[in-house]
């Protein structure tokens, strides 16, 4: 079974916060991004590299790929999943993968969207994708970087 530490909701995936803060508190050595679009993409691979740190190796993947061979992850691999929206997260869980602990860190406020916790806006399908999750017994919580608190979830269900 892979060595899922944590994964993250962060519309920026890669960034200071993930690099810098989440990735040593949760002892990851790897983190996977998994998003269709980024698995594509080799200039925006190429931006969140230069943030990554470099206790830790970086892969992008798509939803799809991530579901196919994540099972094959080393042990040694202490994998931080970065994702861009719950939608996809729901996907893994439901072809899979063994998501345990679902941490909701960023998501931007847009149209049709409500603002639920300090770096957090949802709209129904979100809110909806975040309900299926725990259902399937994800554990979720909301916070932003590891210093802070972690914010009420039920501000997304509200």
């Amino acid at each position: 079974m892979p060595n899922i530490v944590l994964t993250r909701i962060d519309e920026r995936l890669i960034h200071g916060q993930v690099a810098t803060q989440w990735t040593g508190a949760i002892g990851a050595n790897l983190i996977l991004v998994a998003n269709d679009e980024v698995s594509t993409n080799e200039m925006r691979q190429g931006l969140m590299d230069m943030c990554a740190p470099s206790s830790a190796q970086t892969r992008y993947f798509s939803i799809e790929k991530v579901i196919n061979v994540i099972s094959k992850a080393s042990d040694k691999q202490k994998i931080f999943i970065v994702c861009d929206n719950p939608h996809d997260v729901l996907k893994m869980v439901e072809g899979g993968v063994p998501i345990t602990k679902l941490n909701v860190g960023n998501m931007h406020m847009a149209e049709g969207k409500r603002q639920v916790a300090t770096s957090v806006a949802v709209n129904d399908a979100d809110v909806a994708a975040f309900k299926r999750l725990r259902e399937l017994g994800v554990e979720i919580f909301i916070q932003r970087v590891p210093q802070e608190p972690v914010e009420d979830l039920e501000k997304l269900f509200r």
